[in-house]
C-alpha cells in the first residue's frame, strides 16, 4: 500500500522522530509560480512530459498542509532566471519567512555586478539558504561575475541549495565539472547538491567525498515518476555518506503524493538509522532547527 500524506506523522514518530526537516520546498511570489506552473502545464522542453501540479493551492494552505504532515522546516526556495529579477524575489521571500516562521529564510542570486553587493549584505542580515538554478539561469557557476558571491559564501559557510544536474533535461552549463570548477578555488563552500545531481548522481557523490562541506538533497530521486531503476552501487555510497545527505522533495512543484518521497527512500532499505539522519538530523544540524 502506497504511503500517504497523512501517514507521515506517525512514521516519524515510530522513527523517534520530531517530524521533517524538507531543505528543497518552493515558495514563489504569485505572479513568478504562476508562470512555473504555466510551464509545467505545457510539459515544457526542459521536461518532455505531462507533468501535473500535485498541490496548487495557496501559500497558506500549501504551509498548513507541510504542518500537518510534521515538517517542522522548510526551505522557500526562489531563483532568479535572468538579471535583475533577484532583488524582487528576495525581497518577497524576505517577507515570506517574516510571516511564516517555520520557514528558512532563503534568497537567491544570478551572476550580475549587484551580486557581490547585495549577497553580502543578506548574509549579514540573517539569511539562511540560497537557491540557484543553472539550468533554469543558463549560466556556469563559475561565471567571473560569481567570483566575489562564491568567496563571501565560502567565507560565511551559508548553505547553497544549486542545481547543477543534468536533469531533467541537460542544459548548456549543467554537470559535475562546472562545479567541481568552483569548488577548486572554493572549497569550503557549502553545497547542497540538488536532486542528487541526476542523473549524473556518481559524479556529484564523488565531489561530496572529497569535498567535508558538499552535501546532496534527496529531491525527486528514485521516484516512480522516472520508471527508472536505482542506479548500481548508490545506495551504498548514500550509505557511506549518511551524514551528508538531506530530505528534499521539490514540494509543491510534483506531479504525485508528498509521502512517495519518503516511500522511496524506504525502499533502498538502508536501515532506520540512515532514515534518521536523512529525515531529520542531517538538516536539523546544518540549519540549526530545534527538536
Amino acid at each position: 500500500m502506497a504511503l500517504e500524506d497523512s501517514d507521515l506523522p506517525a512514521l516519524t514518530a515510530a522513527l523517534g522522530l520530531p517530524g521533517l526537516v524538507d531543505v528543497h520546498a518552493h515558495f514563489m511570489p504569485p505572479q513568478v509560480l504562476a508562470k512555473v506552473w504555466a510551464y509545467f502545464d505545457s510539459a515544457g522542453p526542459l521536461l518532455g512530459r505531462p507533468w501535473p501540479i500535485t498541490y496548487r493551492t495557496s501559500d497558506e494552505e500549501r504551509v498548513e498542509h507541510l504542518r500537518s504532515m510534521g515538517v517542522r522546516r522548510f526551505s522557500a526556495l526562489s531563483y532568479a532566471h535572468r538579471p535583475g529579477v533577484a532583488g524582487f524575489m528576495n525581497e518577497w521571500t524576505r517577507d515570506f519567512a517574516e510571516r511564516t516562521p517555520d520557514a528558512l529564510w532563503s534568497a537567491t542570486f544570478y551572476p550580475e555586478p549587484e551580486a557581490a553587493t547585495y549577497v553580502p549584505q543578506l548574509i549579514e542580515e540573517g539569511v539562511e539558504v540560497f537557491k540557484v538554478h543553472v539550468q533554469v539561469g543558463d549560466f556556469a557557476p563559475y561565471d567571473p561575475l560569481l567570483e566575489p558571491v562564491w568567496g563571501v559564501l565560502a567565507e560565511s559557510g551559508t548553505p547553497i541549495v544549486l542545481h547543477a544536474g543534468s536533469g531533467p533535461a541537460p542544459g548548456h552549463h549543467t554537470g559535475p565539472s562546472g562545479v567541481a570548477d568552483v569548488l577548486s578555488r572554493h572549497p569550503d563552500l557549502a553545497l547542497v547538491i540538488a536532486h542528487l545531481g541526476m542523473p549524473e548522481i556518481d559524479e556529484f557523490l564523488d565531489l561530496a567525498e572529497r569535498h567535508d562541506n558538499v552535501r546532496l538533497d534527496t529531491t525527486m530521486a528514485f521516484v516512480d515518476f522516472w520508471d527508472e531503476p536505482v542506479p548500481h552501487g548508490v545506495p551504498a555510497r548514500l550509505l557511506d555518506l549518511q551524514e551528508r545527505i538531506l530530505f528534499g522533495t521539490d514540494f509543491p512543484n510534483i506531479p504525485y503524493a508528498y509521502a512517495h518521497q519518503v516511500e522511496v527512500l524506504q525502499r533502498l532499505d538502508l536501515g532506520d538509522d540512515w532514515m534518521r539522519s536523512v529525515l531529520w538530523h542531517n538538516g536539523a544540524e546544518l540549519f540549526g532547527v530545534d527538536a
